[in-house]
């Protein structure tokens, strides 16, 4: 009776942890299951897939369209066909621009490389696309040579307007002295002192126009060289918009528009607004522009972009003009940065007087244009350029109530206005973990502490010191798996953030320093730290793991190497350590003046390294600082494993009795064992990387269950199949089972009979009642037999 109420607690350990496995799985499959019926059963999004066409996005309820596409859904060409002029061949041209010839100047010329030609695509009074004349430049001229040119009074302006013209057709070639030599030529035509064709100075408006299509980081090169330049070409401009007359002249990056008031006689006060609307692109286009005179407020609507109400007296002034420029790239600013792709568009305001006009301001509103899906609106300043400090200024500007979504301000002078604008970005903040994740993280945290604590107290009874591989890998385990289950979820999450700009403060009208606003967050920085330092330590002491065994198995006739123990402690706690370090302060030393310096390092919807662009994976410190590393280890290990398996788990020694004796089911229990701890399931993760959204989710789930739980499974394989555990947990099992047994007051209704079969079933499975002994520091030998005598040999104690 006594016998049959012992419990073989491998039976019962199996039992348990098949059933929490078979949980964990579960789960994962239950999640599957609802995304996948969530993806076939819920609304699509209101906007339909591929309603803007041609390459246009949506945005804030409308298709923006490229430029060479227009209309409601971006399918009416706006762009002239290839064509050919003589010699000349010009690719497609979108309308307003012109177009680059493909055949360039030779290499013996001072421009080689250079189009030689450049073709104007523009529209008829009639609305219809048509190609202009061939412009055809000289080759031995180029934008330095203009420069010198330019200052000889006798040379006709339109010849050396027309080449700058040529010469800036392709941005994508302009370098900072390009971009210097061709802004003095061009602010030396729009001087009004000199005497010269409009037209020349049109051709010179459509070269600043071209000017603006290049790089910011030319623009900011060329602003650090001689940054005088760009404020020389602003006044001109500004002058120039005085003698128009009422005309306005229209590029895709700049507007020109004056209004000439010296034919009317009355006087008093006067309101002109200058209103610029919405196009279906980034670019301007003829007709988008509206004057009215004599108006006294603003009236901005549903297609306004951008609306300046300029108040003066009539009784001096003779004309006025504005200018808008798309961007603010002439406008290089010493203390307010950009680093997003949201153009700052710039407006100007000028009246001519008489004499002093002291009550002259203007009233501004603007509509924002941004990605409304990703950012929000943080804060905002009114000002104006300043020609002494060379930068924007908020004196006498202050901001205004904003109505239906416009940003108002007012200023009581006249001259180039801009609204600043600082964004934050509205992160997509993770739900929590969820229930599978959990679940593996509890059961692998257990199984590490108490793998732990049976290596450390244990030692004596197995005669042993410490397995001091296993405990480390396990201590540097543990502490990632918590650090990830209670420190990776960003605390930002929690900030209550607003999808309106109903927060801002309009009596503040304090000036910005940055377009994009991040939350700084050091403990989340800290905790990426901690996260990458014992993963990366984790993956190193599966390499040494791997080594360890390798010498242990395959060289066992040789000893380890000296002092073994502290070289390997040295290189799983230090390199780890020596990666994260340099990593850490290689990033900041490079962005040190950039306060969002963490987010190059982690990730601010968790804390976690950054995952870089698609065009920044090769610079990023995810690829080097861990993926390569892990993928390093992980080669070697498999390798390592590759020669395990063959060499000696899998080889049969007919001579040898012990190793007939060995069952299938036991070495594949060995192979499962030695895959565990060498990470081999860390493979999944290069399958998550598909593009197969299914496939990539079903992976993701077989990841979670192999390695949240690689804890339990080390503490199964390595705790529970051991000798020792399996006694002390039998004498418990023992002393509970007999203290039920008489506690119980009936006999039990179990027929004796069936019991004893069910036990003997029980202990007839063989693979659940043998020891593992490969892993076991005191009994291995070269064909994973040994002797009793071998447990004392302190060469193998590690």
């Amino acid at each position: 009776m006594a016998s049959c109420r012992t419990y073989d607690p491998k039976v019962l350990v199996a039992i348990v942890c098949g059933l929490l496995t078979a949980i964990v799985l579960g789960v994962g499959i239950w999640r599957i299951a609802i995304k996948i019926q969530r993806g076939t059963y819920t609304s699509s999004s209101s906007t339909p897939i591929e309603f803007c066409r041609n390459g246009g996005t949506w945005e804030n309820g409308r298709c923006i369209c490229p430029e060479e596409w227009k209309g409601l859904r971006c399918t009416i060409a706006n762009f002239c066909e290839n064509s050919t002029y003589g010699s000349f061949t010009f690719p497609r041209i979108s309308v307003g621009r012109y177009g680059a010839s493909l055949q360039t100047c030779d290499e013996n010329t001072l421009n080689a490389g250079n189009p030689r030609a450049t073709r104007l695509c523009n529209l008829t009074e009639d609305g219809e696309i048509e190609l202009q004349n061939v412009k055809i430049g000289n080759c031995n001229e180029n934008l330095e040579a203009l420069e010198k040119q330019i200052s000889n009074t006798s040379i006709q302006l339109l010849n050396i307007s027309t080449e700058a013209q040529i010469l800036t057709c392709d941005a994508s070639k302009l370098t900072p002295e390009n971009i210097t030599s061709a802004t003095r030529v061009v602010g030396q035509i729009l001087n009004t002192s000199r005497s010269d064709s409009s037209e020349a100075r049109q051709v010179a408006v459509t070269t600043v126009s071209q000017l603006l299509d290049a790089s910011e980081d030319v623009f900011q090169r060329a602003a650090a060289d001689n940054d005088d330049t760009f404020a020389t070409l602003i006044e001109q401009m500004e002058t120039y918009s005085l003698t128009l007359g009422n005309e306005s002249v229209v590029e895709p990056n700049i507007v020109i528009q004056s209004v000439d008031f010296s034919s009317e006689g009355a006087v008093g006060s006067i309101g002109v607004r200058f209103t610029v609307q919405k196009g279906a692109s980034d670019s301007l286009v003829s007709g988008s522009t509206l004057i009215d005179t004599n108006v006294d407020s603003l009236d901005p609507d549903g297609q306004t972009e951008l609306q300046i109400l300029l108040n003066t007296s009539r009784s001096n002034t003779r004309s006025c003009g504005f200018i808008m420029y798309q961007n603010n790239k002439l406008f290089q600013s010493k203390t307010f940065t950009t680093r997003s792709d949201f153009s700052q568009k710039i407006i100007s305001s000028k009246i001519d007087d008489n004499e002093e006009d002291e009550s002259a301001s203007v009233k501004i509103v603007f509509s924002p244009k941004y990605n409304q899906e990703e950012f929000q609106l943080h804060s905002y300043a009114c000002v104006y350029w300043n020609f002494l400090m060379k930068d924007w200024d908020t004196y006498g500007c202050h901001k205004e109530e904003n109505i239906d979504g416009f940003l108002g301000c007012h200023c009581n002078h006249t001259t180039n206005f801009a609204v600043l604008m600082s964004f934050r970005k509205d992160y997509k903040y993770p739900e929590s973990l969820n229930v599978s994740s959990n679940v593996g993280c509890a059961l692998s945290i257990t199984g590490l502490v108490l793998t732990i604590i049976f290596q450390i107290v244990t030692r004596k009874v197995r005669k042993t010191s410490i397995t001091w591989v296993l405990v480390s890998l396990c201590t540097s385990m543990l502490i990632f798996n918590l650090l990830f289950v209670f420190g990776i979820e960003n605390s930002n999450k929690n900030l209550k953030t607003s999808n309106s700009d109903t927060n801002i403060d309009n009596n503040n009208n304090e000036m910005l320093t940055q377009d994009t606003i991040v939350i700084s967050n050091p403990t989340c920085t800290v905790v990426a730290a901690l996260l990458h330092y014992f993963l990366l330590g984790t993956f190193t002491w599966t390499g040494l793991s791997a080594a360890q065994l390798y010498f242990l198995l395959i060289r066992t006739m040789k000893p380890l190497p000296p002092r073994f123990i502290l070289f390997i402690s040295l290189i799983g706690w230090g390199v780890p350590a020596v990666v994260v370090a340099l990593t850490v302060g290689i990033i900041f030393s490079q962005n040190k003046n950039d306060s969002q310096w963490e987010l190059r390092y982690r990730q601010e919807e968790i804390c976690w390294l950054a995952v870089p662009e698609s065009d920044g994976v090769i610079t990023s410190p995810l690829l080097w600082s861990l993926i390569v590393p892990m993928t390093i280890i992980l080669i070697s290990n498999v390798v390592i494993f590759i020669v395990i398996i063959v060499k000696v788990l899998w080889k049969n020694n007919q001579n040898l009795t012990s190793t007939k004796k060995v069952s299938s089911v036991k070495k594949i229990l060995s192979t499962l064992s030695i895959a565990v701890v060498f990470g081999i399931t860390w493979i999944l993760s290069y399958l998550m990387l598909t593009k197969n959204d299914d496939i990539r989710l079903i992976f993701s789930y077989i990841f979670c269950l192999f390695n949240t739980t690689q804890g339990l499974q080390i503490f199964i394989l390595y705790t529970v199949r051991t000798k020792i555990f399996q006694s002390e947990a039998s004498k418990v099992l023992k002393s509970l089972s007999s203290s039920t047994g008489r506690m119980k007051s009936m006999p039990s209704m179990i027929p004796l009979r069936l019991r004893v079969r069910m036990y003997n079933m029980l202990r007839s499975l063989p693979a659940l009642n043998e020891r593992f002994r490969l892993l076991e520091p005191s009994l291995i030998t070269k064909e994973t037999v040994v002797s009793e005598s071998d447990q004392e040999n302190p060469s193998f104690q590690t």
